[in-house]
């Protein structure tokens, strides 16, 4: 029996069994498409066809050399990527408009040409007079990188089987049209089909590709989420438009650490590198105030120290106020109702603000304690010491856990002159060295002997 042909909104995605003028996945209206099935697999009338060619097997001892890999000469993006650029691979980067994802990568493909891979740098968004004004600003000029303007995808590929480059560079994905595709530049069916065939040109001719996606409001790359499962390495760029950081962080990487980050500093001359972000997110703490903590963190893995900033302040309104910046809101949340059930502290009627310093994002529970001490600093008005840096996650029972790479963290704010660090009880701070632990089983004693409340 013949495969029935589906359709598919462009907007969302979402696949109907039959067309209609609206979606009712996303309520967009004239936006879904109909695509054609794929064909039937071998039935009962093909087994006397022509077989395919036997697939080689392996088992799990087989051993193979580890890729090679290209370096940029970029230490942080060298890091992100997992020690340098992979042949053959496919790579998506993302971020908010204006963060700096070509010039990032403008500089980038300056580096692996000056080291003598060949790179291509085809944009659908900006004019080649518009690309050399920024490598002019950059100081780029002399950097041996191919321009070209171009959406078309089939003469992209044409050029690109000719000219035989070893790293390619696509700004945007969402700017590229397949002419055998039915809709619009930037639809969910034109993204698909342009990074899988991006994808399998990659992994066919050995080439490195690496596409710039545009994000939603959300902050997620727009277009279908199986093109992120397509490529191998996905970054995103992030950063606060009033801070001169900016942060590439690694989601997936098949070749390396996921979750690893790299710093960059937004200067005249473009992106620098920051060897130390642990000592530049530091740099502006003043004389230690109530609200202010010092976290140690772990992001990938690398050890980070930034500062906790809380403000308590009461308020008149029937809702209080919960306004966070740079940690999730919904945590923030239980912090709130731990303290309140287990130590007896109520927020009630109190509005509270949480912010991040330095405009980087923390998403691991170990700053759980690092929040809770800066809320209670800014609540009770008592500024912790100045030497300590603090971490570890706090379970719904008030109880204080043991988080990873303790050793790591104590390291690193060893090396930035800390002498001091509150830790849950438990853990295994093996280099400690000199500096002091004080550790704590709960909540409610650590809330008893830094805050004497609770």
């Amino acid at each position: 029996m013949a495969k029935q042909a589906s359709f598919t909104c462009t907007a969302c995605g979402a696949v109907h069994s039959k067309w209609s003028g609206r979606c009712d996945a996303c309520g967009e209206w004239n936006t879904i498409i109909e695509e054609a099935p794929l064909s039937a697999g071998p039935g009962k009338k093909a087994l006397g066809a022509k077989r395919g060619a036997a697939i080689a097997l392996t088992d799990l001892a087989t051993k193979e050399t580890p890729p090679p890999r290209s370096g940029s000469g970029i230490a942080e993006l060298d890091r992100v990527l997992g020690g340098g650029l992979v042949p053959a691979s496919a790579t998506l980067v993302g971020g908010d408009p204006g963060i700096g994802k070509s010039t990032l990568l403008l500089q980038a493909a300056a580096r692996f040409a000056e080291k003598g891979l060949k790179t291509l740098y085809i944009s659908g968004e900006e004019a080649t007079a518009q690309i050399r004004m920024r490598a002019a600003r950059l100081g780029l000029t002399e950097a041996p990188v191919k321009l070209a303007t171009a959406t078309s995808l089939r003469d992209i590929l044409t050029t690109l089987d000719s000219e035989a480059p070893g790293l390619v560079i696509i700004d945007s994905i969402q700017t590229m049209w397949v002419d055998t595709v039915d809709s619009a530049p930037g639809s969910v069916a034109q993204v698909r089909a342009a990074a899988h065939e991006l994808t399998t040109f990659a992994k066919r001719k050995g080439c490195s590709v690496i596409l710039v996606g545009h994000v939603t409001k959300e902050g997620q790359i727009a277009g279908p989420r199986v093109v992120e499962h397509m490529v191998d390495t996905v970054l995103y760029f992030e950063g606060e438009r009033g801070h001169q950081f900016r942060i590439l962080r690694s989601v997936k990487n098949r070749f390396g650490p996921a979750d690893e980050i790299g710093v960059f500093e937004m200067t005249g001359r473009g992106l620098e590198e920051v060897s130390n972000p642990s000592e530049l997110f530091l740099s502006g703490r003043g004389t230690p105030s109530p609200g202010s903590v010092v976290f140690a963190g772990i992001e990938g893995t690398r050890p980070l120290l930034v500062e906790l900033q809380a403000l308590v302040a009461p308020t008149t309104t029937a809702q209080p106020r919960r306004a966070v910046v740079g940690w999730d809101s919904a945590r923030l949340a239980m912090i709130l109702a731990v303290l309140e059930a287990r130590c007896g502290i109520p927020f009630a009627g109190l509005d509270v603000y949480l912010n991040v310093a330095g405009g980087i994002k923390i998403s691991e529970p170990a700053a759980d304690l690092a929040v809770a001490s800066a809320l209670l600093s800014a609540r009770e008005d008592i500024a912790l010491p100045p030497e300590a840096a603090v971490f570890g996650e706090i379970s719904l029972s008030g109880a204080l856990r043991p988080v990873s790479q303790t050793e790591n963290r104590l390291k690193e704010a060893q090396k930035l002159g800390f002498t001091s660090a509150i830790v849950p009880a438990g853990g295994k701070p093996g280099g400690a060295g000199g500096m002091r632990l004080d550790e704590y089983g709960d909540l409610t004693a650590f809330v008893g002997d830094i805050f004497g409340a609770g």
